[in-house]
């Protein structure tokens, strides 16, 4: 396993985080774009921190422009948080499939999220926390946010399944 980054100041450590995963609400601005669209702008979203992994952001609906997101057929589970469901964002001609995806019926312990979204960085043209542009968590599975503020190393590359 790798070693733990030491945070600097302002910063934050995933090994820090807890597991199971802590929910908690941020005001930080949280924006998406996709295809010249802003499909989200919200100050008012909830994120999870887990053990080894960036901050997932998820939004309320009521800020999200839901008539770009269609229901996907694909589901996962998550220990913690239950049965996600996924969204495909569609904008014109462009498509971004399981792009985002929510906890209709969350666990007992996450009954805070039930309808709110979260989005993956990498099909997005852009998502911000604040105005700092984000970057993907590695890998295709996690969806977490990665910023200056936040210190790995990060799960999802090649070689961290294990952790």
């Amino acid at each position: 396993m790798a070693r733990r980054i030491p945070p600097g100041p302002g910063q934050e450590s995933v090994w820090d985080y807890p597991r199971p995963p802590r929910l908690e609400p941020t005001t930080r601005r949280i924006r998406v774009v996709f295809a010249g669209i802003t499909l989200v702008d919200s100050r008012r979203a909830l994120r999870v921190l887990e053990t080894s992994h960036p901050p997932v952001y998820y939004v309320p609906p009521e800020d999200v422009q839901m008539t770009f997101l269609r229901p996907n057929p694909a589901r996962s589970f998550c220990e913690f948080k239950g049965v996600a469901m996924y969204y495909d964002v569609v904008v014109g001609e462009r498509i971004a499939r399981e792009a985002a995806w929510s906890y209709p019926d969350p666990t007992p312990a996450f009954t805070p999220l039930r309808g709110y979204l979260a989005f993956y960085a990498g099909p997005m043209d852009a998502c911000y926390v604040d105005d700092e542009l984000v970057t993907p968590q590695p890998g295709g599975f996690y969806g977490g946010w990665i910023t200056s503020d936040i210190v790995g190393p990060f799960k999802g590359g090649p070689g961290t399944w294990g952790w």
